[in-house]
C-alpha cells in the first residue's frame, strides 16, 4: 500500500527546487561578472557562464524531479 505524500511536503520540495536553481544561476552569472572584470572582457564570460548554470539548473531540477517522482 502506497502512502499518501502530504501536499504541502511537495510544495516544499518544490520550492526548495526553484530556490536551488535561482541559486545555481546566480552563481554563474556572478563568477562570469567577476571573470570579465579580472580578464577585462565584455560580458564574455557572464554570458557563457549564465547560460552554464541555466543548463545546470535544468539538469539538477530534472534529475529531482525523477526521485521525487519515485
Amino acid at each position: 500500500m502506497k502512502k499518501k505524500k502530504k501536499p504541502l511536503s511537495q510544495f516544499l520540495k518544490f520550492s526548495n527546487i526553484a530556490i536551488q536553481m535561482g541559486v545555481i544561476i546566480g552563481l554563474g552569472t556572478f563568477a562570469g561578472s567577476r571573470l570579465d572584470l579580472w580578464l577585462e572582457k565584455e560580458n564574455l564570460f557572464t554570458v557563457l557562464l549564465s547560460l552554464l548554470g541555466v543548463f545546470g539548473a535544468l539538469y539538477h531540477v530534472i534529475n529531482e524531479v525523477i526521485k521525487l517522482s519515485k
